[in-house]
């Protein structure tokens, strides 16, 4: 029988304090897109606050993949050892952006003692797939080639949370195919990998609390068509095992209370009858997004340092802060 997951007290009571606040609220897949941005935007606003301090927070621009100028944010930690992380945000492949994930970017260097690169991308469905994958891979890209000028160092790794765990994923599948550089690990925070509504994690929560598989059908609908319907790059899950085989080393976490997890979960079990050594952390009694909420949640502070802590594990070096750069 398949274990049945149920929100923590912490976990209800801030989500009872949401609703409190702010009321009932429209499904913002259900708004035109510019409007469900605002509504992603606003109800982020309470994760921002009371930021965690950087030694520098820089704005610069890069050619997107159109070499039209894009914005990147460049967070160096007080006290930096090695290693420069791509962070892209989630938000369905349509909503969020750099500053809805502010504090999120800055725990992630603050733990992995690493410079964090958080970009913006063309979002759905004005831009369907595959320009946010493509924005994301020429950031990749440029950020290899620019890194001596922004003073980044290896080595270079990729992480993201949902949708944006989904592009980083779709990014170093594309960067195998075309023979390109990889990042040397990954972070991949509760991703959308799969494109199939009927996993058990989407039979046990269908209805959230928070994402929902409606929300998910919607998101998936904006950001792929049927022609890209079986695109590894759109939906990972469908890259074939020799594909995930030449992957970097990869640490991978699941929210518990989330109709997502399976995706992670069945990603995770593939990986490993391939016989790699990748790392996986289910987090219990928490909802899809949760590490949004490190100002209230433990467990989302907790899923920081349990990340930078996979990647010593992950590039082990001689320095127990520092990173050792993959063979990949």
């Amino acid at each position: 029988m398949a274990e049945t997951y149920r929100c923590s007290p912490e976990m209800l009571a801030i989500l009872e304090r949401i609703l409190e606040e702010d009321g009932p609220q429209a499904d913002p897949t259900t708004l035109d897109a510019e409007e469900g941005r605002k509504l992603a935007e606003s109800s982020n606003w309470r994760w921002n606050l009371d930021l965690p301090e950087m030694a520098k927070v820089e704005d610069l621009e890069i050619l997107s993949r159109e070499n039209h100028p894009t914005r990147i944010r460049l967070y160096q930690p007080m006290e930096y050892s090695s290693g420069t992380i791509l962070h892209i945000h989630g938000g369905g492949w349509a909503f969020c952006s750099i500053e809805t994930h502010e504090r999120a970017s800055r725990l992630l260097a603050n733990e992995t003692r690493a410079c964090v690169v958080s970009l913006e991308y063309s979002l759905a469905p004005e831009n369907p797939y595959p320009a946010g994958l493509l924005d994301c891979v020429r950031a990749w890209r440029e950020m290899l080639r620019l890194s001596s000028q922004f003073g980044l160092q290896r080595p270079f790794m990729v992480a993201g949370d949902s949708a944006g765990a989904n592009l980083a994923l779709a990014l170093m599948l594309n960067e195998l195919q075309e023979k390109m550089r990889l990042p040397s690990a990954a972070l991949l925070f509760y991703g959308v990998f799969g494109n199939q509504f009927t996993t058990e994690s989407y039979h046990q929560h269908a209805d959230g609390p928070g994402l929902t598989r409606q929300k998910m059908q919607r998101y998936c609908s904006w950001y792929t068509n049927e022609k890209h319907w079986n695109n590894p790059l759109a939906y990972p899950l469908l890259a074939d095992d020799s594909q995930l085989s030449h992957l970097p080393p990869i640490f991978m976490s699941a929210a518990a209370v989330d109709p997502l997890r399976s995706d992670s979960e069945l990603l995770y079990a593939r990986l490993q009858g391939l016989g790699r050594t990748d790392l996986f952390r289910l987090y219990d009694g928490v909802v899809h997004g949760f590490m949004q909420m490190s100002l209230v949640l433990p467990q989302a502070s907790q899923a920081f340092r349990d990340a930078a802590d996979a990647l010593r594990i992950l590039l082990p070096s001689s320095d127990p802060n520092s990173f050792q750069e993959s063979d990949k």
